[in-house]
């Protein structure tokens, strides 16, 4: 019930977003009733190619279907920016109620044509430049330092991926420059901090996907956690998938690793919403090892993390925020999370929340950049005083 609430708040509000900027487009073209005829046809076949796409994918998968999402997509983040214009423009309007200072000129019809096409050519350029920014992964060095004994380990190098999102939009073009990028930084361990699939896997069997992701090879393996879009997806059958190539998940499981660290992975938080089965207890998960080791949490969602520093846990790693990936969501994510992005330190817990490195609906990041997280890990005694 609570998912069937959920996407109905979502599809209200994209209804509602596309018929404001629908009424915006009419009236600016109201001078023009031929352009405008032509503009109602085209419109209202952007509204619908993402979810007709999307539909299509679970009848039948094919080049249509994807075709279909590819430009629905890009209408996600197309509706965003014409909103975003249109509020500007309304709100200039209200302004101008009170101060008149827009010259008459600006009202009449071809005038109003200019804007449409002006506003139109900006959305143009903002899609462009955030499709090829989405595609140039740049990799981010960092140092954390535990203050714990690793054995005779003193430091780490791992990598931290998240939010891959295998499948139509993110496939195996852009996954092997992930990969090539990840072995040429030689790691010694790859965290995988969920959302590693889409909503679908037939599109990463379709793909192959998997073969490619077994080129990854650091010698203390591949490790990943569930995420939200796993579950939307079916978890049981892409988890299945993606072990048969050199990923282990962690659910709701700890492990200790080259007998210097443990490493405990939990099951994404929206795992009750869609198999009615809570995950465990994170202090259940820690009782089972012995707490003079490091504790590396990886949890796909970055909540309540006050609450985990409490549990003994000394570094979080995790994805799913995005960063917003689309300017100005990025205020939002940062609003909603204690840590929307980057390195922090909660209440003695070290914490790296990834923005990710692919993308989720349009594929495009406007003010975020796709990043391969470089990690030097350092660990040593607290010296007591």
């Amino acid at each position: 019930m609570s998912f069937i609430i959920f996407f109905s708040i979502v599809i209200g509000i994209y209804a509602l977003a596309n018929y404001y900027v629908y009424q915006k487009g009419l009236l600016s073209l109201s001078a023009y009733p031929l352009i405008k005829q032509y503009f109602k046809i085209v419109f209202w076949f952007l509204v619908l190619t993402y979810p007709t796409g999307r539909i299509m994918e679970k009848i039948y998968l094919s080049y249509f279907s994807d075709a279909l999402v590819w430009v629905g997509s890009f209408w996600l983040a197309a509706l965003l920016y014409f909103f975003l214009f249109c509020l500007l423009i309304d709100l200039i309007s209200l302004i101008n109620g009170i101060w008149h200072f827009i010259p008459e000129l600006f009202y009449k019809g071809s005038f109003q044509k200019v804007l449409f096409l002006a506003v139109t050519g900006g959305v143009m350029v903002l899609l462009a430049g955030g499709f090829i920014n989405a595609r140039m992964p740049v990799v981010k060095n960092t140092d954390i330092h535990i203050p714990k004994a690793a054995g005779a380990r003193e430091h780490l190098h791992a990598v931290l991926i998240s939010d891959v999102h295998l499948g139509t939009l993110i496939g195996n073009g852009y996954l092997e420059r992930i990969v090539s990028e990840i072995n040429n930084i030689s790691p010694e361990i790859v965290f995988i901090a969920g959302d590693l699939v889409d909503e679908d896997l037939q599109p990463v069997l379709r793909q192959n996907i998997g073969h490619t992701l077994s080129k990854l090879n650091p010698y203390l393996g591949v490790f990943a956690v569930t995420g939200n879009h796993e579950f939307i997806g079916g978890a049981e059958e892409a988890v299945s998938y993606l072990e048969k190539y050199g990923i282990t998940f962690l659910r709701d499981t700890i492990l200790k690793v080259d007998n210097s660290f443990y490493v405990i992975g939990r099951e994404d938080r929206e795992m009750q919403r869609f198999t009615g089965v809570e995950r465990k207890p994170l202090d259940e998960l820690i009782s089972m090892a012995d707490d003079s080791y490091p504790f590396i949490l990886i949890d796909h969602q970055p909540f309540y993390l006050k609450k985990t520093a409490e549990s003994g846990i000394d570094l979080q790693l995790s994805g799913h925020t995005h960063h917003g990936q689309l300017w100005p969501l990025n205020y939002i994510t940062s609003a909603m999370y204690k840590v929307s992005h980057g390195h922090e330190n909660v209440s003695g817990m070290e914490v790296y929340v990834t923005s990710g490195v692919g993308t989720w609906g349009p594929p495009l990041r406007i003010g975020s950049r796709p990043e391969i997280i470089n990690m030097k890990i350092y660990f040593d005694v607290v010296s007591e005083k």
